[in-house]
Formats: structure tokens, sequence, C-alpha cells
């Protein structure tokens, strides 16, 4: 079984959102034990505190998962806690907003240093101990915005396409071995993401207002019931988890009508995604 009494599980960007109910998640399976990070103290601390009440055996660490400094002290701490590693679940993340004429190129870099490289470095630095395992399973969140590509995200799309194409990619390496690799596509889910995202060096308030509107939107999915999905999708070995109806519409839009799925989907919620030209 993927998930058993035996399994030590990593989770990156546990401190809220999907990471912190994935935590949550995890501790009622009977585990062994779980690693949690994250560059939000508080939140982290707030995460550990649900988990106590749970029973689990658990640690965690402030990470700043674009640092590969970071990534390799949290992956010694995790071992001389535990000894081994079965699962890592690549979740954290951040968003911004802006069209590509409103971002810096610092914009740019910081977006794909933590959602891009932030993935990179802990699978390279943990996939070895992985190895190690009989049957172990390495999960990188990417979105619905690794599919499709509307405006006023490019920075976020790229960085999430970027997730997706790394991941898929290395089940294709990976296929056969004891290693098992999924990538995830959340929809719409009911986290901060848009609240606490970075404005764009020259994004204005309005662009701000729209972003936050097309979540309302879209945000139809709770963190505890992406968790489920994710944990299933786990269990089942499913080599890409999608999150949400409207995650399953959209990858079907996408593949159905590559060069017009845009138009399509804009028709669907009123014009929202125009909003953005």
């Amino acid at each position: 079984m993927s998930i058993s009494s035996e399994s030590i599980i990593v989770i990156t960007g546990a401190g809220s959102g999907i990471g912190r109910a994935l935590a949550t998640r995890l501790a009622e399976e009977n585990i062994l034990g779980i690693a949690l990070s994250d560059i939000n103290k508080n939140g982290l601390n707030e995460t550990i505190e649900i988990l106590k009440a749970k029973g689990v055996d658990v640690i965690s660490s402030i990470v700043d998962v674009s640092k590969r400094e970071d990534i390799e002290r949290f992956s010694n701490e995790s071992i001389n806690k535990f000894g081994r590693v079965t699962h890592l679940i690549n979740n954290a993340g951040v968003g911004m907003v802006g069209r590509v004429s409103q971002l810096s190129i610092e914009d740019i870099e910081w977006m794909m240093n933590i959602n891009f490289w932030g993935t990179v470095y802990p699978t390279k630095t943990f996939l070895p101990i992985l190895q190690k395992e009989k049957l172990a399973h390495l999960v990188n969140i990417s979105s619905v915005f690794g599919f499709i590509a509307p405006p006023g995200q490019s920075a976020y799309c790229a960085s999430k396409f970027a997730v997706r194409g790394f991941t898929e990619s290395l089940r294709h390496e990976l296929e056969g071995s004891n290693v098992l690799v999924s990538v995830v596509h959340p929809g719409g889910i009911q986290t901060n993401i848009v609240k606490n995202a970075r404005r764009g060096n020259k994004a204005t308030d309005v662009d701000m207002k729209i972003a936050d509107e097309m979540l309302e939107k879209l945000a139809k999915t709770t963190p505890k019931k992406a968790a489920d999905t994710i944990v299933n999708g786990i269990k089942a070995k499913n080599p890409r988890i999608l999150i949400g109806m409207d995650a399953r519409q959209i990858s079907m839009v996408q593949r159905l009508f590559p060069k017009r799925y845009f138009g399509i989907m804009d028709r669907l919620m009123g014009g929202m995604l125009s909003k953005y030209r």
C-alpha cells in the first residue's frame, strides 16, 4: 500500500491552505511520522498545534524553498529524526498578478525561484533518499494554470507549466522503478493565494481586483477536499491528480480545443478572463 503505518511523509508549504490540510489529513492515516516546512513561522506553528492532538510524530522547520541550503538543512533534519523518507509532497508556492508589461525581471525571477526551483531543489535533494525505499512516492503540485495560460498570469503559468513538464519527464524516467511520481493540478481552491499574491511591479488596483473576483468565481473546492483528493490519488498511484470539477473541465477543454480554449472558457465565465486584456 502506498500510504501505511511505515510511511514518513515530507510536506513543504505546510503552514496554510492545501499544505496544512494535507498534513492534517495524512495524520489520520496512522503514518509513522511527518516532516513539515514553511517560510511562515506562525502558520507552521498553527499547523503543528492541530497535529499534536492526532498523535503523529512530527517535526517542523522554517524553510525558504528557493534556497538550496534551506532544503538541504530540512532534509538532514528529517533524516536525523526519522532515518528515512517514503513520500515527498512539494506543495510550497506563491501567486503573482500582472501582465508581462507590468512585471519586472525581478518579479519573474522571484516567482520561478519559489514555484519552480522550490520544486526542483527538494526533488533533487530527497530523490536519492526515496530511492532507498521499497516503494516511495514523489508528488509535485502544479495547477490548472499548468494546462492553460490566461492573461495576467504569465509568470505563474510559466512556473506551473515548468513544474508539470519537469514532473512528467521525471515520471517517465522513473517508470518501473520503486519511486512513483504524480503531478497535481488543483482548480480553484478556497485559499488566500490571490489575497497574498505579489503585485507585479506596475500592476494596478484594478488588476488585483479582477484577480480576486476570478478566484472568488472559481474557488469552489475547500482545502480539505483538495487534500482528500490528493491522498486518494496517492493511494491509487495516479500519475495525474485533478482537483475539482473545474480542473477536469479545463483539462478536457484544453485538450479538445488547444487553439480556442481561452475564448470558450471566457464565455463560460461571463467575459471575466478577457478583462485582463
